[in-house]
């Protein structure tokens, strides 16, 4: 398994929804890593706020988007962090979705030359991991960065992919959770964050497909199967269940991703979730 500090549990969190409190609430928690989703500015100015209000936790990108952000910025960007915070910046990269990229074409070369760019500056191998979901790039992750950041996906993906990058690569998926013992209201939130956007693009559902799931799982809103295959809900233990399912299947670590009401407060659910894993 990887030798990077991310901790066994992290959280994942629009960039834009961060802030330095609450990522030192997070580190006071327990979690090991704060992984910037979104796909952040390129001059990571976010990054920065967050490791200088926190000591020990690190900070990853989940992901910059290598069509928004030139290699040679994320470089800059990847050395200044690390300079200025003793190595605790991980760059997670990736290609983001055809959907909603103008010049999205030829993907896999888009990011061996990504990858190249990122050499000639000097951004080690043991500092980068790719947003990875089939097995070509899976494999690329294991080859030219230390691991792999699967995104929407589920424990079997991960034992699958840990066959893919071998024993030793960072496998750190996310997981969507809902503390909310209410089944219906937890499905109608999870439908409200995964239908009109992660349902309908294609690299999401080509995995899936290759999981197991049919076009009768992704008609209207989603069945309720995929639903709950893809976003964790009860109590915090339930949430904590799935995310001891990723780590049995192969992954080093879990970025877990609280689901929330319109402006209502992550922490509560982040702390019973923390309490539920002992992370303390």
């Amino acid at each position: 398994m990887a030798e990077i500090n991310t901790g066994r549990v992290g959280i994942w969190r629009l960039w834009s929804d961060l802030s330095p409190e609450l990522a030192g609430e997070v580190e006071r928690l327990g979690y090991g890593t704060i992984w910037l989703g979104g796909s952040p500015p390129g001059d990571l100015g976010i990054a920065e706020r967050l490791l200088a209000a926190t000591d020990r936790i690190m900070v990853a990108t989940g992901i910059v988007n290598m069509w928004a952000t030139p290699a040679e910025e994320a470089a800059a960007s990847y050395h200044r962090l690390n300079a200025a915070h003793g190595g605790r910046f991980l760059l997670g990269a990736g290609i983001g979705h055809r959907e909603a990229t103008q010049e999205y074409r030829r993907p896999f070369e888009k990011i061996v030359d990504y990858l190249d760019r990122l050499d000639a500056r000097e951004v080690p191998v043991s500092g980068r991991v790719l947003a990875a979901l089939g097995p070509r790039v899976l494999r690329l992750s294991a080859e030219r960065a230390a691991g792999a950041h699967p995104y929407l996906t589920t424990p079997e993906h991960t034992r699958r992919a840990r066959a893919e990058l071998g024993e030793w690569p960072l496998l750190a998926p996310e997981q969507k959770v809902i503390v909310d013992t209410d089944a219906g209201r937890a499905r109608a939130l999870a439908r409200a964050n995964l239908s009109g956007t992660y349902l309908k693009m294609r690299n999401y559902v080509a995995n899936l497909e290759r999981l197991g799931f049919t076009a009768a799982d992704f008609a209207g809103d989603g069945s309720d199967a995929l639903i709950d295959a893809l976003v964790a809900h009860g109590d915090a233990a339930a949430a904590a269940a799935r995310v001891t399912e990723h780590l049995d299947a192969g992954a080093d670590h879990v970025a877990v991703q609280v689901l929330t009401g319109s402006g209502q407060d992550p922490l509560p659910a982040l702390r019973a979730v923390a309490e539920a894993l002992d992370l303390g």
